[in-house]
């Protein structure tokens, strides 16, 4: 076997696929040279700087897995790599402790003001009472996101004897209590924390989670840390928040743009700022080398990969059947991930008819990368479901009964929260996904990519055409529309499908309309 290392990689991880393997390190190839020579290896291992493009991935005849020694995949053609059963991994946890450790020190700087009583004193200044810090002992630590790095906190602030409060309602009230963290609302958790730290990757979702609004929440002399991703902080919203007394400091290691030399964060004596160190130790280079090094080889042995981020192989014969499952499964997770309310504490699968009867590992694994998408630093697939879904916490219950009533087949999720179940089921007709139930209500939605607008509500007269007002006032076009009902005058289900998303504020319009009981705009 032969492995081709193109970035640099740490000497840890090249030892041991040496041990194992014929390795060739050839640094700066040029794309041209790069596909010249692949042909000759089964698998290549990059960094940031080597592009395995669709043209290079062809190029790899004998190719069976690329390696990122790292967590970010823009690099790699991931599409390119399953159509050729090319399997891609990446290192999503071997900066881990990196990141954690870097968030308690700048959570530690923020409390002393070390950066700055620093600057002072090698100017030539002894000056102890501008820099009256604060302890973390006994203070509340709002922790945002509870995946790897934000867990990692946890367990380091505990040493500080500091209360641990977190928002994530994407892991269980077990997992979190083992932690010794307290879930709450993001809002609770806004107005509540002396200290608030980010651990999420960056999404449509995720994208300026904390703006104006939040900040105006706060209490005037919480501090903010950010190690995860920049774009998760309204930059300019946290500058005047700064600036007005509202937020007594933050930490940023992360930005918008990447590299910055000059952003209005730096403007401020109150803001700690440093160039995206978070996994910038030699322990963690190691540590993403040698995580890299075990699943190369685990693929090239015929084994398992632990974070591959793309689909293994189906039998042709069951991929007729199965593919287009998979996608009506993340449709259901990405559908009920949108509709649900409160924290999770477990989730059902139920398969009824002709589907019961295969091996449905791939769909249920597709649920849990629609529950997850956007949450999580791991793109989930059948390698990895299951590892992520445990990491989480998540208790996932599967039924499989070979009859079903209305449908060939059917595939039903419920995720059963502290706040109630909600229940979406769909199946596969004239081979297009349909989403067929939500919660009570059975209907008909093709997925069409674009924005649908939910809203449960009391059925009366006029109710449709107040809705559609509001629209058209906003200029949203409605594209089409769906009722169902319990009953006349009863318990009702619109769904609007609508050419653009509809506006916060055209939501809350809706929401303060009479008998309307929720408001919820989803794209799928």
């Amino acid at each position: 076997m032969k492995i081709l290392v193109a970035d640099p990689v740490a000497r840890e991880g090249i030892e041991a696929l040496k041990a194992e393997a014929e390795v060739d390190v050839k640094l700066g190839l040029k794309p041209e040279e790069l596909q010249n020579i692949i042909g000759e290896y089964e698998a290549l291992v990059v960094r940031s700087e080597t592009r395995a493009t669709a043209e290079i991935i062809h190029a790899g005849k004998k190719l069976q897995v690329i390696a990122r020694a790292g967590v970010g995949l823009d690099n790699i053609d991931v599409d390119a790599a399953t159509r050729q059963g090319v399997v891609v991994v990446n290192a999503p946890t071997g900066n881990t402790i990196a990141a954690a450790e870097h968030t308690m020190a700048l959570m530690l700087a923020l409390a002393r003001h070390v950066p700055q009583a620093n600057v002072k004193l090698k100017s030539g200044v002894w000056q102890r009472s501008d820099y009256m810090g604060t302890e973390l002992k006994n203070k509340i630590l709002g922790i945002i996101g509870l995946g790897n790095v934000g867990s990692e906190v946890a367990r380091r602030a505990q040493g500080f004897a500091m209360r641990l409060i977190g928002y994530d309602p994407f892991v269980s009230p077990d997992y979190a209590r083992n932690l010794g963290v307290e879930l709450v609302s993001l809002e609770q958790l806004l107005k509540d924390s002396d200290f608030i730290t980010l651990h999420l990757p960056l999404t449509s979702q995720t994208k300026r989670l904390i703006g104006a609004k939040e900040l105006n929440r706060v209490k005037p002399t919480v501090r903010i840390i950010n190690c995860a991703r920049g774009g998760l902080i309204d930059e300019e919203a946290l500058l005047k928040a700064i600036e007005a007394g509202k937020v007594a400091g933050a930490a940023i290691d992360v930005f918008v743009k990447e590299p910055v030399t000059d952003s209005i964060l730096f403007q401020s004596d109150r803001v700690i700022v440093t160039p995206h160190l978070g996994a910038s130790t030699a322990e963690a280079q190691a540590s993403v080398a040698l995580e890299v090094a075990e699943q190369v080889m685990a693929v090239l042995k015929g084994q398992p990969a632990k974070y591959a981020v793309n689909a293994p192989h189906i039998p042709a014969e069951m991929l007729a059947v199965l593919a287009p499952f998979m996608q009506v499964a993340s449709t259901l997770g990405s559908l009920a991930r949108q509709l649900m309310e409160g924290q999770m504490n477990r989730i059902q699968i139920k398969y009824s008819g002709e589907i019961a009867n295969y091996d449905t590992t791939a769909i249920k694994a597709s649920i849990i990368g629609g529950l997850l998408e956007g949450i999580s630093e791991e793109r989930v697939n059948l390698v990895n479901a299951t590892i992520i879904a445990a990491q989480r916490g998540m208790k996932i219950i599967e039924q499989k009964e070979t009859t079903c009533e209305n449908y060939a087949s059917l595939v039903t999720l419920e995720v059963i929260t502290d706040a109630g179940t909600t229940t979406v089921a769909g199946t596969v007709l004239r081979g297009e996904t349909h989403i067929v139930r939500v919660n009570d209500f059975w209907l008909d939605i093709t997925p069409t990519g674009g924005y649908f607008l939910f809203s449960d509500h009391r059925d009366r007269p006029g109710l449709i055409g107040a809705v559609g007002t509001i629209t058209g006032k906003a200029d949203i076009n409605i594209s089409s529309m769906q009722l169902a009902r319990l009953q006349p005058r009863g318990q009702a289900l619109m769904i609007l499908a609508l050419d653009e998303a509809l506006p916060e504020e055209q939501i809350q319009e809706i929401l303060a309309l009479s008998d309307v009981h929720t408001a919820k705009l989803v794209k799928l």
